[in-house]
């Protein structure tokens, strides 16, 4: 599998697709759709989905796909190139999203969780097989949250199409096994081929299975935290396994308090022992910075203060 386009840029999201076969441009369709790599907090997660005309189920299933979960490496790399060298009839398309993107989409002000992120990578390269000139008729879909109200969500966003959404599906529906083996192999590739764009010398590639529990997996994340920096962009520092091994391994600590004023911000920094974040934004007396009107929520939810001198 071929991801040059996401390794060129691995901090951003990228979309790859095979070509579309002219079968599924005329003929009713099926498509299934899958992800891969939802729980670790290593690598990218990818979202695939699989197509071919109604017609031609049988063909797919006579391809031996199965539950990528139930594959051996081996096994998942010589299904996708089954899926891949049958173009006359299948199609496949993926969207890889990287650890920066998740990381950021979770922590930004207007939250955007995983399963938001989830259901719109989903319906975008739904929408996408369509302004391909899919004829989509089927969408089957492993579930993500509440089976009942995700259906509804994409029955509403795509009508005319019968939508499935199942738990196991992958398990299920041979539509959604191929879409699950096509989303696991590109997400091993990602992270067997991952280039930091950090300057990290000599990296241990050996990650363990990506999940938080996995004891490897932890290891590599102490070994690889800078006490400033934090992570490479490899790790979703949003999750709760990062987070506190950032907070538990910080060199600096800092004491921030939500305060009106740069002089409670400091005072509590001294009774704690700790330097505040503020004073090094600040060489002037806490007393010649106070304002004499209210300052907007924006600066001070940042604590920051204007300054007269550097």
């Amino acid at each position: 599998m071929d991801l040059s386009d996401f390794e060129a840029d691995n901090s951003v999201s990228c979309r790859l697709s095979s070509s579309i076969p002219d079968e599924c441009k005329t003929e009713d369709c099926c498509l299934g759709i899958d992800e891969a790599g939802r729980g670790p907090v290593l690598g990218p997660m990818v979202y695939g989905i699989c197509f071919c005309p109604v017609s031609r189920k049988e063909d797919l299933k006579n391809l031996k796909v199965a539950d990528s979960k139930t594959l051996t490496e081996a096994e998942r790399e010589n299904l996708f190139l089954k899926i891949d060298e049958a173009k006359d009839f299948v199609g496949w398309a993926l969207q890889i999203l990287s650890p920066n993107t998740i990381s950021t989409s979770m922590l930004q002000r207007a939250k955007y969780n995983l399963n938001a992120l989830s259901h719109d990578a989903a319906i975008g390269l739904v929408q996408h097989a369509l302004d391909c000139g899919v004829q989509l008729k089927e969408v089957f879909v492993d579930t993500v949250g509440p089976a009942e109200k995700y259906q509804d969500k994409l029955s509403q966003r795509f009508p005319g199409v019968e939508v499935t959404v199942r738990p196991k599906a992958d398990s299920l529906f041979p539509i959604v096994s191929a879409a699950s083996i096509c989303a696991k192999v590109a997400r091993d590739h990602a992270v067997k081929s991952w280039k930091f764009a950090e300057d990290l010398g000599e990296v241990d590639t050996d990650y363990g299975s990506g999940y938080p529990n996995d004891p490897k997996t932890k290891s590599w994340l102490l070994k690889h935290l800078d006490p400033v920096f934090g992570y490479p962009q490899f790790v979703r520092f949003s999750w709760s396994t990062a987070q506190t091994l950032m907070d538990s391994k910080r060199a600096l600590p800092f004491h921030i308090q939500k305060t009106l004023r740069l002089e409670d911000g400091e005072k509590a920094a001294a009774r704690q022992n700790n330097t505040s974040m503020l004073s090094y934004f600040s060489r002037g007396k806490p007393s010649e910075l106070s304002h004499t009107r209210d300052t907007h929520r924006f600066f001070t939810e940042r604590k920051l203060q204007s300054i007269n001198t550097l």
